[in-house]
């Protein structure tokens, strides 16, 4: 069998790395790929933010599955465009993915169907934004309304930073995604990543995850696209997965049903667990990155009949088997990131950490100049370990980071403190 997987980042890395370990996976493909997945795939080029790029690497390759990672590709319609020419693809349709391409979209979709989520209000205009600061109290929420590769939520600790940080949104500091925003209630709890696989009437869960947006330790600092992740079977005990199914998943794919987008594929609930129950903050129609890494590190059947049984219309909660080992993994970023970063900073020690019994470094922002593996991005590398508890699981990976080194290479120590201090 002949696979294609559309991306370039960790998710992806994960994603060809655990496909290829299939034994019906002959030739595996990946565009645009980057210098870790070139060692296990073919590379092919591809402009993923141009539809016509997509369909022509699809066809160049000829393949018996395309997995579309990446967010971009789907709001495009590439689901769509491949289903029209045979071609069988794992991820929702155009339509479906709206559920992560447009906050309020989904947002409104929540209170149509009784789906917990903060309150929020949307704003279009400047002159908007004051009257809707008034339902709310500080801290607010600042949301850009598209895509915005994970740099378009903002914490505001007042309503005059809120309006700052919608006002530069609305003014074009996000592009297209800041076109219009929400504002949202502020929830406390913990943050955990619950992924679902759907055939567009069932569902099966995955283990959860738990990410780490800020930069700094602490979850301090800017919000960044997650700076390391976690998955132990302890974030979610069988009574609560069995709620978030009853009550989240399986509501969101039959209202989906319901509305004539049915959808199929991998459904991303980010949720907050209060004190009053979980509330969803968002959907992404797609694996999270860095949550792929850990979440796929602990699965121990195969991820081929999965996707093919979400296509097919036949998945179920048997379709996988899970380690009850935990998994860790530590983003390394570039110097500046989230900001603007130097890329072409040559990068040593990979070898050395993937030679630790338990670790597999994901390839994120990297490219191959003149033999050389260099930074290529603002994250660069998914230091993931897999051990018996979350500790030793935290503890390679961090040897692991340790053995590489590149100019400016930043990352947070603390990845999985929460749950190491419980």
């Amino acid at each position: 069998m002949k696979v294609l997987v559309l991306g370039g980042g960790g998710r992806e890395h994960a994603l060809v790395w655990k496909l290829k370990q299939s034994p019906r996976v002959k030739e595996i493909f990946c565009a645009p790929g980057n210098a870790g997945i070139a060692q296990e795939a073919t590379c092919v080029p591809c402009d993923l933010a141009r539809l016509n790029s997509i369909i022509e690497a699809a066809v160049q390759v000829g393949p018996d599955l395309v997995v579309v990672g990446p967010e971009v590709p789907l709001m495009l319609g590439t689901v769509d465009e491949l289903r029209r020419r045979g071609i069988p693809v794992f991820g929702p349709t155009q339509a479906a993915a709206q559920l992560e391409s447009s906050k309020s979209f989904s947002k409104a979709f929540m209170t149509r169907h009784r789906i917990p989520t903060p309150r929020y209000a949307q704003v279009h205009a400047l002159s908007d934004i004051k009257g809707a600061l008034t339902h709310f109290s500080a801290p607010i929420v600042v949301k850009a309304d598209g895509l915005a590769a994970g740099k378009g939520v903002i914490i505001a600790a007042s309503k005059e930073e809120a309006a700052e940080a919608a006002t530069a949104m609305l003014q074009g500091s996000l592009g297209e995604a800041g076109k219009h925003v929400l504002f949202e209630e502020f929830l406390e709890g913990e943050e955990i990543s619950f992924l679902v696989i759907s055939d567009g009437e069932r569902v099966a869960p995955l283990v959860a995850a738990q990410d780490h947006k800020r930069i700094g330790d602490g979850d301090t600092g800017p919000n960044t696209g997650g700076m390391g992740a976690y998955s132990t079977s302890s974030l979610l005990d069988d009574n609560m997965r069995d709620w978030l199914l009853r009550h989240i998943a399986r509501p969101v794919i039959e209202g989906m049903a319901v509305e004539g987008a049915p959808y199929t594929g991998v459904l991303y609930c980010g949720l907050m667990m209060t004190a009053k129950g979980p509330q969803v903050l968002e959907f992404n129609c797609r694996f999270g990155d860095p949550e792929t890494q850990p979440i796929l590190m602990r699965l121990d059947s195969d991820l081929l009949e999965a996707f093919e049984a979400s296509i097919e219309g036949r998945i179920s909660d048997g379709i996988f088997r899970w380690s009850p080992d935990p998994s860790v993994c530590v983003v390394i970023a570039a110097g500046g990131y989230p900001g603007p970063v130097q890329s072409g900073k040559p990068i040593s020690g990979l070898d050395q950490a993937n030679a630790i019994d338990g670790v597999r470094v994901f390839h994120a922002g990297t490219s191959l100049v003149d033999g050389q593996i260099v930074t290529a991005g603002g994250r660069v590398l998914g230091v993931t370990a897999r051990a018996t508890t979350l500790e030793s699981a935290a503890a390679r990976a961090y040897e692991a980071v340790q053995c590489i080194s590149f100019e400016g290479m930043q990352y947070r120590t603390d990845i999985a403190h929460r749950r190491l201090k419980h």
